[in-house]
């Protein structure tokens, strides 16, 4: 191969790779099915937010942390899932506007602390019924892969709760 045609392959193979990388990133959530939730350590726990209250859901944060800290933060002996709907989609939207919360402030810090806790293995699960309902576009959620989208949100409760998971809800 010639230096000009090895580039030229190099170079593609980069642009591929931006393109690649780029399309992941635009990429939206992942859907989680109900019959795959499941519980695989002992101790697990979803947390349940349906309100929009700044801050409660800052509250409903520190109390995620204070869960994981009596653990030690250790992902082997607990899970945390946080459930998200209705007016608690908003937290981990990118855009508010054409929402019904399109007047609402909402602190970044508030999702950078969520985010935080996510490299101990907490997930956010969000109801599509709640996108529906309110003509909301899944585009406009934050591009994170500890995000999943589930069909029902009070569903996604009530199934991990038939599996194991401990009920809390903050407020």
């Amino acid at each position: 191969m010639s230096n000009t045609s090895r580039r030229g392959f190099l170079g593609a193979l980069a642009v591929s790779g931006a393109t690649l990388t780029a399309t992941k990133l635009a990429a939206a959530p992942d859907k989680l099915d109900l019959a795959s939730m499941k519980k695989d350590t002992d101790v697990a726990c979803v947390y349940h937010c349906d309100f929009g209250d700044p801050q409660r859901f800052g509250q409903l944060v520190t109390n995620m942390n204070n869960h994981l800290s009596a653990y030690e933060f250790d992902t082997m002996r607990l899970k945390l899932v946080l459930v998200a709907h209705g007016a608690g989609l908003k937290f981990f939207l990118d855009d508010l506007s054409g929402t019904p919360w399109a007047n609402d402030k909402i602190d970044p810090d508030l999702y950078k602390r969520f985010a935080g806790l996510t490299k101990f293995g907490v997930e956010a699960y969000l109801c599509e019924i709640t996108y529906k309902r309110n003509n909301i576009d899944q585009a406009k959620t934050k591009n994170d892969k500890f995000l999943k989208f589930v069909p029902s949100g009070v569903a996604a409760v009530a199934e991990l709760q038939t599996k194991g998971f401990a009920y809390l809800k903050v407020g």
